[in-house]
């Protein structure tokens, strides 16, 4: 006898991961959001006439769940209507584009690379969190460049996107600085100038050749912003990583990107385990404000914003710990005297996407960055393919709001919908430079793009 299909998950509470971090276990409030959605989705299905799976992809299925999740915590921090929940109408009002999303992290994986070690190790994450979608064997071709085409510009509203990487030697990463370079080029072509940006990836850990490299790459690959990865060892000092404020490898890279350009570094920083204690300690943003306040001419992207998820307990507000996730960005740049509006930002993949379902940790996250960075230094990234189409994350971001007894209690601001509209885009454009095309991309040219992307990107 086979067992009976297992519900569809709404999207946006699927426990799934990227190969930088594992899930927090399911609570008994998460529980309790899953049996208010299986109410709402028999209804829907009884009313609309249309499957639980397709009910949850789109918009409708969008507003139950951030529903649900108000419901669930006894408080509104998403602006949603029932309404919303079974009439189409109704949901594209309620998340009513007010400006271009520019997504600066997005993902993708060469198939040819399939066997490698960074792959390996991407997949066997996503086997573990996801087994519904990412069962044995992998489909590849969901991570490959024409699905991250079809994800992030056919499956979202997004108008730029950033490609950028994981960390890796050449030849044996998932994708190299030549690949993100090629993706650019290629969309360009169909597309129109300007929906790709990319990152090189720099390893300074690896020697001096890397830094070496960095002039070759910045003529020959244009790339918008240098990226690194200081949690990954350096071969004499395994299990110790680097910061950007030491003198053996931070400060000869950060010399370079000055000499050189262009002037913007984006690190990784945060989501190293599933209990921050146990993750490398380079992983830590603690180097940030340092950093930001020897070289001024930088602009520093923090990705991922320092935030860990923490198996033992929600983030929160952390006030009696400076040292804990997204803290640890705040207590560093306080203690450099980098003050908001400077030449630190901010950024949201995959933190969106984990504190969405913790609705009461993302009030803290984003109530704590508007403070330390500014609403004009949070930028708007998804961490896409991994998480396949991003428009729910977009709508479920637009919709978000911190509730006024915790702006009371804690001094937060408001995250007005002004200030959403420059996260999810206005931002981005100002550091970038970016002209925003002014229409998506029509269906044919993306079609022949991702034919195009399929071959060169193999």
């Amino acid at each position: 006898m086979t067992s009976p299909a297992r519900r569809p998950p709404a999207p946006l509470l699927a426990d799934r991961s990227s190969d930088e971090y594992q899930p927090a276990p399911r609570r008994p409030i998460d529980r309790h959001v899953d049996q208010l959605l299986a109410g709402v989705s028999a209804a829907a299905s009884h009313q609309l006439g249309i499957d639980p799976g397709t009910y949850f992809a789109g918009r409708l299925g969008t507003a139950a769940t951030l529903g649900a999740l108000n419901d669930a915590h006894g408080e509104t921090f998403y602006d949603v209507t029932i309404e919303a929940t079974t009439d189409q109408a109704a949901a594209d009002d309620l998340f009513a584009s007010s400006g271009p999303v520019i997504d600066i992290q997005t993902h993708l994986v060469r198939p040819s690379r399939a066997t490698t070690q960074a792959a390996d190790a991407l997949f066997g994450f996503l086997r573990m969190v996801d087994p519904d979608r990412w069962s044995e064997p992998i489909d590849v071709s969901q991570l490959s460049a024409p699905a991250w085409a079809a994800c992030v510009f056919g499956g979202s509203e997004t108008s730029v996107a950033l490609l950028t990487s994981t960390p890796g030697e050449p030849g044996k990463n998932v994708i190299d600085n030549a690949d993100i370079a090629a993706a650019r080029e290629i969309m360009d072509r169909y597309a129109g100038t300007g929906r790709v940006l990319g990152h090189t990836i720099v390893h300074p850990n690896l020697g001096e050749a890397e830094l070496d490299a960095m002039e070759g790459w910045r003529n020959d690959l244009a790339p918008a912003g240098w990226k690194v990865y200081t949690l990954w060892d350096p071969p004499e000092r395994p299990g110790h990583g680097w910061f950007l404020d030491d003198e053996r490898w931070g400060i000869p890279f950060l010399e370079r990107v000055q000499a050189l350009g262009p002037h913007i570094v984006c690190a990784h920083k945060g989501i190293a385990g599933p209990i921050p204690a146990a993750a490398p300690a380079a992983a830590s943003p603690r180097d940030i404000g340092p950093a930001a306040a020897r070289y001024p001419g930088i602009q520093f992207v923090v990705y991922h914003s320092g935030y860990d998820v923490d198996i033992t307990g929600e983030e929160g507000a952390h006030e009696d710990d400076p040292q804990r996730g997204v803290s640890r960005l705040v207590t560093s740049l306080a203690d450099a005297g980098i003050t908001p509006g400077s030449n630190v930002w901010a950024e949201l993949g995959s933190t969106w996407f984990l504190m969405l379902r913790r609705p009461r940790e993302a009030a803290h996250v984003l109530g704590k960055l508007l403070l330390a960075v500014g609403p004009e230094r949070i930028l708007w990234g998804t961490d896409s393919v991994w998480y396949g189409p991003p428009q729910s994350l977009i709508d479920a971001f637009r919709s978000f709001t911190i509730p006024e007894a915790m702006q009371e209690q804690y001094g937060y601001p408001a995250l007005t919908p002004a200030i959403k509209t420059a996260i999810l885009g206005a931002n981005a454009t100002r550091l970038y430079g970016v002209d925003v095309p002014p229409q998506r991309i029509e269906a044919a040219a993306l079609a022949e793009a991702r034919a195009e992307l399929g071959r060169r990107l193999a």
